[in-house]
């Protein structure tokens, strides 16, 4: 069902989230059909940015999948989900360097630039 799709949780990191969710086996109320194919849905649109409408086929209906988001943000599925994970940081991405962090172009130097002083040594030769 998920054949050319591009996921972004791995096991390790579902077996963290899974337990967090509501609509498993013995909760109360509906059991979700696929959590982990509505969060990969959730994350896929969120990294590109795009419209509900915009998500592959091979993540559902786009529709159910914004209701169903819809209904977990109104519930404050997402905010305890972020608490109970922010205790817990996962650095894999927490890199900055010249690609990403610039610095403006007066940044460089003192006021009227860079002036080199002849030395004394020099003079007196």
């Amino acid at each position: 069902m998920t054949d050319g799709l591009r996921l972004a949780l791995s096991d390790a990191v579902w077996a963290k989230v899974a337990p967090l969710l509501p609509g498993k086996a013995g909760d109360p109320g509906a059991t979700g059909r696929d959590n982990r194919l509505f969060l990969e849905a959730v994350l896929w649109r969120l990294r590109r940015g795009s419209p509900w409408r915009d998500l592959p086929v091979g993540f559902g209906k786009w529709n159910s999948i914004f209701v169903r988001f819809k209904r977990w943000a109104k519930s404050g599925v997402f905010e305890r989900l972020f608490e109970r994970l922010s205790g817990q940081p996962d650095f894999e991405y927490a890199l900055i360097d010249g690609t990403i962090v610039t610095a403006h172009q007066k940044a460089s130097g003192a006021r009227g630039g860079r002036k080199i002083r002849p030395s004394a040594a020099h003079a007196v030769g």
